[in-house]
């Protein structure tokens, strides 16, 4: 039975990255920082539910220390949870991106490596963005081009250079990341875009399915490597 654990998945790609996991026959936890709403979509799905905020430190070693004790391993993790931060070009908000689209993966990782390292074949998967790609957004034939996000864009940034340096610091973990495509999902309700979060979640579980020698330290849509 392979262990997974989804940040932010009570909705969106996280939630349909559930199903289609929990298809293949994984263990899924769906970390939520909404308990109610965490609750009800891994009852809808027949998924485990850990409360998770990925911006709060207690929260993280909470949900992971659970997991441990229930699992004694982690054999995948989803960092998935994420915010637009479309509002004031601020301090405030910049922090706030960061913590969540960026800290928050350290936070989560961390927590989760000694869970990881007891896996026979541990494996990574951080949702970033091409709107964090200096090639994607410098080329006026790419959709990234006129997205007005820089906080998001940036945050993003950072998302894929941890995904990197993990991949070089924990040679024995699988970690890659992921452009999942524009989606149709409520954060990007405002801009009327993007295709069925069923279809971005295919990506997203390809690379949490990759087998011992599967690549690492790599940053990936559904056609195959990104330029970043």
């Amino acid at each position: 039975m392979t262990i997974t654990l989804i940040t932010g998945a009570n909705k969106g790609i996280g939630f349909e990255t559930a199903r289609q996991l929990l298809a293949l026959g994984h263990t899924v936890y769906i970390g939520a920082r909404d308990t109610e709403r965490g609750e009800k979509a891994a009852a809808a799905l027949g998924a485990r539910f850990v409360r998770l905020d990925v911006t709060d430190d207690a929260s993280v070693n909470g949900a992971l220390a659970a997991i441990g004790s229930a699992e004694g391993r982690l054999d995948v993790l989803v960092h998935n949870a994420g915010i637009l931060a479309d509002g004031a070009m601020d301090g405030p908000t910049a922090l706030r991106a960061f913590d969540t689209n960026a800290v928050g993966i350290v936070r989560v990782t961390e927590a989760a490596l000694p869970l990881l390292r007891e896996s026979s074949n541990p494996t990574v998967v951080t949702v970033s963005s091409s709107a964090g790609s200096f090639w994607a957004v410098t080329n006026p034939d790419r959709p990234e081009y006129a997205l007005p996000l820089a906080l998001y864009s940036a945050s993003k940034s950072a998302a894929t250079m941890l995904t990197v340096q993990y991949a070089k610091s924990q040679p024995g973990i699988k970690f890659n990341a992921v452009e999942p495509g524009t989606t149709a999902t409520d954060m990007t309700a405002a801009f009327g875009i993007g295709r069925t979060p069923e279809e971005s979640a295919e990506v997203v579980v390809r690379l949490a399915t990759l087998g011992p020698d599967g690549p690492t330290g790599t940053f990936q849509d559904e056609n195959g490597e990104l330029r970043w």
